[in-house]
């Protein structure tokens, strides 16, 4: 059933809340800091080490700071700095904590305690998901189409609250009902590690089967007959490189991997085609993909290759009555729509050809038409298709002019309706269903504001910056109608906020705890800078590689043009970003310094060069196409050293700055922004804030929950609003 197959999502910064025992926790916790507050920042012991590559040594006294047995992490030196760092960063956030309050109730007031999903039909049952009030985690139910559509007859399938009981981090990571409704399969990571632990219940019983399947990181996809799963383990570098069958009932050292990868760059991850009668199991990397196919109800049995891999040559497969559709870039870079008989998979005929304006991002089959997705002119684009005639096009027209809005949960084949989700930076997500009989959207559901939240109030524009070297690029702003633009000695500060890699677009959607920023004055903006792909695969590609400092200049410039269009003044824009935006911000704190009044850097990938050299890291091989392979390439290596964050610190005033990091984070290690911080203490020549905050008991995305992570998120803000004297 494809209803919940809910993959393992790319991790992103919640901002969403904590129950009151948890704030009375954390003020008693501070309570007990502020009386032995320090009263000067921690001073990380500098330790000789230099290492060589082609001919050019690089310095990196604080490389101590990774401990050398992690991923356990026990070296006491390593803990009692970041625990100083932290407990400087409660000293600092102290005075701020009336604000913080404040605005922890105002994030926590817009979101709607007691909520639900819109039920979507799969077979037999409706299938939704519930928040309970003062609950961090959802409740997964259903309840049988046929049959009286009352409480009585819902059925709750899956507690989170109930796995996170007693745990400081949960994340559910896959949920999949097997094609009889009778079983669930499930993962949970419950440190941070995203290490997952698989479970099957038994939904007639509610019996939790003995089956235990750890260090999982996939899907969980059920086989014909409910008889197993296949899944993805993470082996021991956090990689995952093969796929594996597991029979109910049968010892986890028995199952049945039945596909391996060689190369340590590529990952492995299993699907179901649109009738699901086959298992999809495709490998790749960031530049590259292969995939196989093989009978449902035989998974063990002769594989199907569709086409060997070729570098550059990225695509992805489904199929219907015996025909493949092939989305690749084989023949254009923003990719076309092919087709080929399953006894000949490799001979592939154009059915969609590729466009230079139209960046088509995908494709999803039904049973009497097909769905096209991707973006024109850098706004979303769904677009329902013949089978007969590709150029007979129906477009889903959406009522404003900047917005984001896609396909959302269609887990049947036979449909006569969409399933869609839309959202603009005005407008809260809203979840419709489009019928194909008179090209008809129905609103089913918008996202509430119970504190109350008036779209008339609110603005949103879409500016186009020139860079440096004459690319237009768009910027999307959302601000309040009365704000007004920077004149005289008005500050008018504004906030700029970007991602930039991995083709990754920032799409232009609504947010409720941006809120607290605008109506204080704070005009939000988004770069779409290169390195996404908000204008189209080529827009990526300028920011990847050996063209990475696109993406950096790109954003330097939004924020020198949008104070040249009056938005607001060099010197009165904050900026964030986390990961690879994080990254980013590393950068431009290095190159225009002056331009910020405060940066926060979530997570950051900040260590670019050193984290690139070590190949012995999770994610180090299958990212050298993102970034290039120092180890192999001296360009490389000096490339990556010329804009390396943790590299290019100088002795030079910056802005004030909040840092986080998670300790158990597998994707950025916690010693990148750990060690670049103890760097900026040393080097840098102000006295301006710099702080860093570890969570020593989650991941990259921070605290879990919906409302422990809006407390994180209040602090955030407040950082923000103090440096822009916006004290309440």
């Amino acid at each position: 059933m494809r209803i919940a197959s809910v993959a393992l999502a790319a991790l992103a910064t919640g901002l969403v809340a904590a129950p009151l025992a948890a704030q009375d926790a954390q003020t008693a916790e501070e309570t007990s800091l502020t009386e032995t507050a320090p009263t000067s920042p921690p001073v990380a012991e500098k330790r000789e080490h230099t290492s060589t590559h082609h001919g050019i040594t690089i310095s990196d006294p604080y490389h101590w700071l990774k401990d050398q047995s992690y991923p356990k992490i026990d070296d006491e030196d390593v803990l009692d700095y970041v625990k100083a760092e932290n407990a400087w960063f409660e000293a600092q956030m102290a005075p701020r904590q009336n604000l913080v309050d404040t605005l922890f109730e105002e994030l926590k007031g817009r979101v709607k305690e007691d909520d639900s999903s819109v039920p979507q039909k799969d077979g037999d049952y409706l299938y939704w998901t519930e928040v309970a009030e003062g609950k961090e985690y959802r409740l997964w139910y259903r309840r049988p189409v046929a049959g009286p559509q009352t409480d009585d007859a819902k059925q709750l399938m899956l507690d989170e609250n109930q796995l996170a009981e007693g745990k400081d981090y949960f994340r559910l990571g896959a949920i999949s009902v097997s094609d009889s409704g009778r079983y669930l399969a499930y993962s949970y990571d419950d440190n941070g590690s995203e290490r997952f632990l698989a479970r099957i219940k038994d939904l007639q019983t509610g019996e939790l089967l003995a089956d235990e399947i750890p260090e999982t990181l996939s899907g969980l996809i059920w086989v014909a007959n409910d008889t197993g799963i296949v899944y993805g383990k993470a082996n021991a570098n956090w990689r995952v490189d093969n796929a594996r069958l597991h029979r109910i009932g049968t010892p986890v050292e028995s199952d049945i991997e039945i596909f391996r990868e060689a190369d340590e760059g590529f990952r492995v991850g299993t699907g179901l085609s649109a009738q699901e009668d086959w298992l999809i199991i495709a490998t790749g990397d960031n530049e590259t993909s292969e995939v196989r196919i093989v009978r449902r109800d035989d998974p063990t049995g002769e594989q199907v290759l569709i086409k060997p891999r070729n570098k550059g040559v990225e695509y992805d497969v489904d199929l219907r009555d015996g025909t493949l559709y092939i989305h690749t870039n084989d023949e254009h870079v923003n990719f076309r729509l092919a087709t080929a008989r399953l006894n000949n998979p490799g001979e592939w005929t154009t059915h969609i050809a590729g466009s230079d304006e139209f960046y088509l991002q995908g494709f999803s089959l039904f049973k009497d038409f097909y769905v096209t997705e991707g973006r024109l002119n850098g706004l979303d684009q769904v677009q329902i298709r013949d089978y007969q005639d590709a150029s007979k096009i129906t477009p889903v027209d959406f009522p404003e002019a900047s917005y984001s809005a896609g396909l959302s949960n269609n887990p049947e084949y036979d449909v006569s309706k969409l399933r869609l989700t839309y959202e603009s930076m005005v407008t809260p997500d809203s979840v419709y269903d489009y019928h194909l009989s008179g090209a008809k959207l129905e609103l089913l559901k918008q996202q509430e504001i119970p504190s109350g939240y008036d779209a008339s109030l609110y603005m949103t524009v879409r500016e186009t910056v020139t860079a440096r070297d004459g690319t237009q690029v768009p910027v999307s702003i959302v601000m309040r109608k009365d704000r007004g633009m920077a004149e005289g000695g008005k500050p008018a500060p504004l906030h700029l906020y970007a991602y930039g890699a991995y083709g990754y677009a920032v799409p232009p959607g609504f947010s409720s705890s941006r809120l607290s920023l605008i109506d204080r004055g704070v005009a939000y903006a988004i770069a779409h800078i290169r390195g996404g792909d908000d204008l189209g695969r080529n827009w990526y590609l300028q920011g990847k590689m050996n063209e990475r400092t696109n993406t950096f200049n790109d954003f330097v410039d939004v924020a020198k043009g949008l104070a040249a269009k009056g938005y607001t003044r060099e010197g009165e824009i904050s900026a964030s970003g986390g990961s690879a935006g994080g990254e980013l911000m590393g950068v431009v704190v290095n190159t225009d310094p002056q331009l910020w009044k405060a940066v926060v850097a979530d997570v950051p990938f900040v260590d670019v060069l050193n984290t690139m050299l070590d190949d012995s890291l999770p994610l180090t091989p299958g990212e050298w196409p993102e970034w290039g392979n120092p180890i192999e390439s001296k360009q490389a290596f000096a490339y990556i050293l010329s804009y390396s964050p943790y590299d290019q610190v100088v002795a030079q005033d910056y802005p004030a700055m909040l840092v986080t990091a998670g300790l158990n984070d597998p994707r950025v290690t916690y010693w990148e922004p750990a060690k670049w911080v103890a760097r900026l203490r040393d080097t840098k020549t102000d006295d301006n804030e710099l702080l860093l905050k570890t969570n020593m008991g989650a991941g990259h995305g921070g605290k879990s929950g919906r409302f422990t992570s809006l407390y994180e998120a209040a602090e955030e803000f407040a950082f923000i609003l103090s440096h822009h004297g916006i004290d309440e």
